[in-house]
């Protein structure tokens, strides 16, 4: 037997962008889950008896003096360590056993706490390499450049329209004052790039402007006609 099919669900499900987190180094931004976050995945997929951890090497690689602390530096230790970490999930009768090997820093006035905070980041850091291997949830999806597999929950920002209101009003200024619904169609065929070029709110206004113009134009038109007078090219009343 392997996963159940719950459990496979799971381990291909998208990353959650809000578990995110991200740090400089060298220069460049990074992007990480947190160990207490993959500790709890771990749990949550596989079952608090479902999967272990050992460490199977720790080994220090640097120690130097340093200082600590920016406003009053102190004397102290700066120490690396390297560690290397065995998972072992169970999946029905099968166990799966993956390693993986990290680093850690420890600065501290203490040399036995900078010792103690390298060890504990560098079995960390061991531990999310080797249950990386077992799926997005974990922090996969993070090395896709793309990041197709990391899922946003928030809603994309919303874009802000430009401001083309004066824009809007130059054109409905140009066929403020026309007197026939022929001259009303020519204006929009030559004027389409510069409508279509406007925000969406501005496009509507405009529009609703241009209805209302041609509108009243044949309103006009049509009152003439009743009135017995005859129309002359350009849609306004004449009577002979």
């Amino acid at each position: 037997m392997t996963f159940r099919a719950d459990q496979v669900s799971m381990l291909t499900a998208s990353l959650k962008s809000d578990v995110v987190k991200t740090r400089q180094q060298a220069g460049r931004s990074l992007s990480y889950i947190e160990g207490w976050h993959a500790i709890a995945e771990a749990n949550r997929i596989f079952g608090h008896d479902g999967w272990d951890r050992e460490t199977v090497e720790t080994r220090m690689v640097a120690e130097r003096p340093t200082t600590v602390g920016k406003s009053n530096p102190q004397p102290g230790f700066a120490v690396t360590y390297v560690a290397r970490v065995r998972v072992t999930v169970l999946a029905g009768e099968r166990r799966i056993v993956r390693e993986g090997t990290g680093t850690g820093s420890g600065i501290d006035r203490d040399l036995g706490q900078a010792h103690e905070s390298a060890i504990k980041e560098a079995e960390t850091d061991a531990m999310k390499r080797a249950l990386i291997t077992f799926g997005w949830p974990f922090g996969l999806a993070l090395y896709d450049k793309s990041q197709e597999n990391v899922e946003s929950d928030k809603a994309p920002p919303k874009q802000e329209e430009p401001d083309d209101s004066a824009d809007a009003d130059r054109l409905i200024l140009q066929f403020s004052d026309f007197t026939s619904q022929a001259q009303m169609t020519a204006w929009a065929n030559d004027q389409k790039r510069f409508l279509d070029a406007l925000s969406q709110s501005q496009y509507d206004r405009v529009l609703a402007e241009w209805k209302k113009r041609h509108k009243l134009i044949g309103d006009r038109v049509l009152a003439g006609k009743k009135a017995g007078g005859k129309v002359n090219g350009n849609g306004a009343d004449h009577h002979a």
